[in-house]
C-alpha cells in the first residue's frame, strides 16, 4: 500500500469534498480517502499495483476539479504548496473579487433604492437623479442601467456559476449550485421584467411598468454574490489562521547555510546540504539541519520544537535540532539529517497530515452534506410551488424559493471538524505535542485508563545518587574513596557515583590492584588499606559486620533505593544510595490524571519491591511490576477486554508492542525521532504532564467539534423555515434573499471563529520558566529531614568500646548514621524519626556504658 497527498482545487463546501471521496473510492485498489476542505487535499491509500496517480488526478478532474501530487522535500520546496501559503494567496483572490464587486454593487444599490434613501432621509430626490431614473416614463433607463452594472460581478464570480451548475447537471449540486441557481434566478427574472417593462411602455400600460420595475431583483443577484463573497473573503483569512503553528516552524528555518569547505566558509542553500557536512552556526542563527556538534558550546533555545522555554546546554558530542536557535557561543556541527529527514520537516509533515485528516465525528456531518443540497433544492421549490397554489403573487413565491436557496448553506457543516481538528493539532505542536491523526485527537478524549511504563516515563531513566550515608568520616571522604573504586567499573550505578561525585568537585582517590566480582562488588589498595564496595553478600563474603546497618539497607529497599555498602578493611565506612529517581513532574501529572477520573496503572519490569516504593510516594492506585516488554501488550488486552479506553504511555522502543495495542499509544522522550510508527502521539518534552495537556486538548477539540455541529444544525433548522416564509401568515416576517445571504456567509465564519477559540488552550504546564529541581537539591532536602542528635557518653575505654556503642546505637530504629568520638567521649546520630531518650539510655545501657544527660 502507498500512502500519497495531493492539492485539491475548485470544491467550495463539504458537497465537493464528499463527491470526490466518492468518486475516488469507487476506483480499484483504493484502501482509504479523506478528502479535506479547509486544507485543500486529498489523503489517498492505495495499491499501487493495480492504481496510478495519473489515473486518480484524472478522476478527480472527470469529477470537476483540479488536483496534483503535493511535493515532498525541504521546506522551501513545501512553502509552494503549503496550506499556509495557498491559503494566502486564495484569500488575496477573494480579496480582488470582492473590491471589483463592491465597487458595481455600491451603484446598483444606488439607482435601485434612491428613492428610499432619500424619503428616509426627509430629503428630495436631486433633479438629476429624477430626470433618468425616477418614475415609470424612465422605467426602462432604471432597468437596464442595474443589468449593465451587475454584469461585472456575475463575471468576476463567474466561477460560482461554472462550478456550480456544472457540478448540478452531472447530479452532485453543491453550494455553488444554491449561489447560482439563486443568483441566475434573480437576473433572469430581471432580464424577463426588462422585457415586460418595455412592452408596458409601448402599450402604455403603466401599472405593468411600475409592477415589474419594482421587482428585477438585479440588486438582490449582485448582494447575494457580493455578500457570499464577503463571506468566504472572511473564511479565508480565519482558516490562514489555523496554519500558524505550522507556519511559525516554517519561518524560523533559515533559507541558507554556512558551512566550512576546504578551511573556507561558503553560504549555501539549505536544500543543497548534505549529510556529513560541517556547518557553522553563530550566536542568534537558527540551526538548520539536525546534527552533531563537532567544536564549541552554547545554549540553544528548544521552544520552537519541543515548547520548552528554558534554553538547553549544549557541548561537543552533543545533538542539535532544525529549527532551533542558537543563543550563546559559535558552534560547529556535522549534519545527520537533511532535506525531508530532519526533525522539522518530519515536525511539519506530521502536524500537516494531522490537520488534513478526519475524525470520526466527522463522517456524521459528510452523510448529512452529500444529500443537503439536493434536499434544500427540493425545498425550494415545493416552498414557492405552494405559495403560488395559495394564491401568492409570482413574486413573492420567487422570492421565497431564492431566499431558500442563499441561506442554506453546508459550508458551516463541513468546517465545523477540520478547523477544530486543524487548529488543536497546531496547538499541539506548539507545545511539543505530536497528534498524528484526527482519529487519534478524538479517541483521547475517551480515553478511561492510562497505562505508564516506569523506567524513562515517570523517572528519569537513568541512576543518581540519592543519599550520602558516611559512618566515622565525613561525606567529602566517603565520596573521594568511592569515585575512586568506581571509576574503574562500567556498572552503571558506578558512573552515577562518579558522576556525583564530580558535581561535588570531590577528587576521587587512587586505587592500586583494582578487582571486580561480577554482579556483587569491586575492591581496591589505597595506602596499605583494602577498600571493598559492594552489596551486602559481597560484604559478608569478606567478613565485614553489616547487621548494625541492617534496618538502615532495609529502609533504603523500601524506599525504591539500590544501596551500596563501602567498607575498609573490615569495618564499614558508609553506605550511597543510587536509585533512578521520578521526574519532577510525574506526581502532578498523576495527580491530574486521577482528578480526570482516569484511572493510572503504572507497568514495569522492576521487581514488586522497587515499583511498590514508587506507588506510594506518587499514590499510583496500580502497579503491574516484573512485566517482560513482550508481555506488556498482553496487560492491555486485559484491559481492553474489561471495556477500558486504555493510553499505553511509554518510550517508544521497547514499548512498541504495546503502544500499537493501546486505543491511544503516546510516545514519550522521543527527542529527534519523532517518526515512531507504533504511536499515535509523540512528546517532544519527555514529560507525562504533555500527556494529561493531550487528552485535555482532545476534550476541548470534541466539545468545540461539538458547539460548531449544534450551531450549524441548529442555523439551519431555524434558517430554512424561516426563509420558507412559515411565519408570514401569523406574524408577518419574511426573510429576503439578500439577509439570507448575508446569514449564510456569517454563519461559517462563526465557524471558524469558534474554532480559533482554541488558540488560547492553556497547557498544564504553569510556569515553564521555572527550572526543574537537580539530584542535588533533592539530595539535600532529604538530609535536611534527617534529625541529628548529639550523646554524652560514659565509660568507653578502647576502640573495642567505640564499635561497640556505635553498633548499639546503629540498632535503634530509624538511625540512619552513628559516628562515635571516643576521645571526646560522645556519639552524633542521624535518624529519620526523634528518638526520646528513654530510647538512647536504654540501647547504651544494655551494651554497658552511661548516658551523661
Amino acid at each position: 500500500m502507498k500512502h500519497e497527498k495531493y492539492n485539491i482545487s475548485g470544491m467550495s463546501c463539504s458537497a465537493c469534498a464528499t463527491r470526490i471521496e466518492k468518486s475516488i473510492a469507487k476506483l480499484e485498489g483504493i484502501k482509504k480517502i479523506n478528502v479535506n476542505l479547509l486544507t485543500n487535499s486529498m489523503q489517498v491509500d492505495y495499491d499501487e499495483t493495480c492504481l496510478t496517480p495519473e489515473k486518480i488526478i484524472q478522476t478527480v478532474i472527470r469529477t470537476g476539479y483540479g488536483a496534483s501530487i503535493t511535493k515532498k522535500g525541504s521546506i522551501e520546496k513545501q512553502e509552494s504548496s503549503n496550506t499556509p501559503v495557498s491559503t494566502k494567496n486564495e484569500t488575496q483572490r477573494i480579496k480582488y473579487r470582492l473590491i471589483t464587486s463592491l465597487i458595481f454593487l455600491i451603484p446598483i444599490i444606488y439607482i435601485a433604492m434612491h428613492h428610499m434613501f432619500f424619503r428616509w432621509l426627509g430629503l428630495p430626490v436631486p433633479i438629476w437623479i429624477a430626470s433618468i431614473f425616477h418614475g415609470p416614463e424612465n422605467a426602462l433607463t432604471f432597468s437596464f442601467t442595474q443589468f449593465l452594472l451587475v454584469l461585472p460581478i456575475l463575471y468576476f464570480n463567474r466561477k460560482y456559476f461554472q462550478n456550480g451548475f456544472r457540478n448540478l447537471f452531472q447530479g452532485f449540486p453543491n453550494m455553488d449550485s444554491l449561489v447560482a441557481i439563486g443568483a441566475g434566478a434573480s437576473v433572469l427574472f430581471g432580464i424577463f421584467s426588462i422585457f415586460r417593462i418595455g412592452w408596458g411602455l409601448g402599450h402604455e400600460n403603466w401599472n405593468l411598468v411600475i409592477d415589474y420595475s419594482s421587482n428585477l431583483y438585479f440588486e438582490s443577484a449582485g448582494m447575494i454574490i457580493t455578500l457570499i463573497t464577503l463571506g468566504k473573503f472572511l473564511e479565508s483569512k480565519s482558516k490562514g489562521k489555523t496554519s500558524e503553528a505550522i507556519e511559525k516552524l516554517i519561518n524560523i528555518v533559515p533559507k541558507r547555510a554556512t558551512i566550512l569547505k576546504n578551511n573556507q566558509e561558503i553560504i549555501v542553500p539549505i536544500d543543497s546540504l548534505k549529510v556529513g557536512d560541517e556547518i557553522i552556526v553563530r550566536p542568534g542563527e537558527a540551526i538548520p539541519v539536525d546534527g552533531i556538534i563537532s567544536t564549541g558550546n552554547t545554549s540553544i533555545d528548544e521552544s520552537a520544537i519541543t515548547g520548552e522555554s528554558i534554553p538547553v546546554e549544549k557541548q561537543i558530542g552533543d545533538t542539535v535540532i532544525s529549527a532551533t536557535l542558537n543563543k550563546n557561543g559559535s558552534i560547529h556541527f556535522i549534519a545527520q539529517k537533511v532535506g525531508s529527514d530532519t526533525t522539522i520537516n518530519q515536525i511539519i509533515q506530521l502536524v500537516d497530515e494531522a490537520s488534513s485528516s478526519k475524525a470520526p465525528i466527522a463522517k456524521l456531518a459528510d452523510k448529512i452534506s452529500g444529500i443537503f443540497v439536493p434536499v434544500v433544492i427540493t425545498i425550494a421549490v415545493i416552498a414557492t410551488c405552494i405559495w403560488l397554489f395559495i394564491g401568492s403573487s409570482i413574486e413573492f413565491a420567487f422570492s421565497i424559493g431564492i431566499a431558500i436557496l442563499v441561506i442554506s448553506c453546508p459550508c458551516a457543516l463541513g468546517l465545523a471538524t477540520p478547523v477544530a481538528i486543524m487548529v488543536g493539532t497546531g496547538k499541539g505542536a506548539e507545545n511539543g505535542i505530536l497528534i498524528k491523526s484526527g482519529e487519534a485527537l478524538e479517541i483521547a478524549h475517551t480515553i478511561d485508563t492510562v497505562v505508564i511504563d516506569k523506567t524513562g516515563t515517570i523517572t528519569e531513566g537513568h541512576p543518581v545518587v540519592t543519599n550520602c550515608l558516611p559512618i566515622n568520616m565525613d561525606s567529602k571522604t566517603l565520596l573521594a574513596i568511592a569515585a575512586g573504586l568506581e571509576k574503574n567499573s562500567e556498572h552503571p550505578l558506578a558512573e552515577a557515583i562518579v558522576k556525583y561525585a564530580d558535581s561535588q568537585n570531590i577528587m576521587p582517590y587512587v586505587f592500586n590492584n583494582f578487582k571486580a566480582s561480577f554482579g556483587q562488588g569491586i575492591q581496591g589498595i589505597h595506602k596499605n588499606s583494602t577498600y571493598y564496595a559492594g552489596n551486602a553478600a559481597f560484604m559478608e563474603k569478606q567478613g565485614t559486620n553489616i547487621s548494625f546497618v541492617s534496618s538502615t539497607l532495609n529502609q533504603l529497599a523500601d524506599e525504591g533505593k539500590t544501596p551500596l555498602l563501602f567498607a575498609c578493611e573490615k569495618d564499614i565506612i558508609g553506605i550511597l544510595a543510587v536509585a533512578d529517581i521520578e521526574k519532577p513532574t510525574s506526581a502532578r501529572a498523576i495527580s491530574l490524571f486521577k482528578k480526570m477520573n482516569i484511572s493510572v496503572v503504572m507497568l514495569t519490569g522492576d521487581n514488586i519491591r522497587t515499583a511498590d516504593a514508587l506507588r506510594k510516594r506518587l499514590q499510583i492506585p496500580q502497579v503491574i511490576a516484573e512485566v517482560l516488554p513482550q508481555d506488556k501488550e498482553k496487560q492491555i488486552t486485559v484491559l481492553q477486554s474489561q471495556g477500558h479506553k486504555v493510553a499505553m504511555i511509554g518510550d517508544g522502543i521497547n514499548d512498541a508492542p504495546a503502544l500499537a495495542k493501546a486505543d491511544l499509544g503516546i510516545a514519550i522522550g522521543a527527542g529527534t525521532d519523532i517518526a515512531i510508527d507504533s504511536a499515535d502521539a509523540v512528546l517532544m518534552r519527555n514529560d507525562l504532564l504533555d500527556a494529561v495537556t493531550t487528552i485535555r486538548l482532545s476534550k476541548a477539540v470534541i466539545k468545540n467539534i461539538k458547539e460548531n455541529l449544534f450551531w450549524a444544525f441548529f442555523y439551519n433548522i431555524i434558517g430554512i423555515p424561516l426563509a420558507a416564509g412559515l411565519l408570514y401568515p401569523s406574524f408577518g416576517i419574511k426573510l429576503s434573499p439578500m439577509i439570507g445571504a448575508a446569514a449564510m456567509s456569517m454563519s461559517s465564519v462563526c465557524v471558524v471563529l469558534n474554532a480559533l477559540r482554541l488558540r488560547f488552550f492553556k497547557t498544564d504546564h504553569i510556569n515553564q520558566n521555572v527550572s526543574r529541581e537537580t539530584f542535588s537539591q533533592i539530595q539535600k532536602k532529604e538530609e535536611a529531614t534527617m534529625i541529628k542528635t548529639t550523646l554524652k557518653i560514659k565509660g568507653m575505654m578502647c576502640t573495642h568500646c567505640q564499635k561497640h556503642v556505635q553498633e548499639a546505637l546503629q540498632a535503634i530504629d530509624g538511625v540512619v548514621t552513628v559516628s562515635v568520638d571516643l576521645e571526646g567521649n560522645k556519639a552524633d546520630v542521624t535518624s529519620t524519626r526523634e528518638i526520646t531518650t528513654a530510647e538512647f539510655e536504654k540501647s547504651i545501657i544494655n551494651a554497658g556504658y552511661e548516658l551523661v544527660q
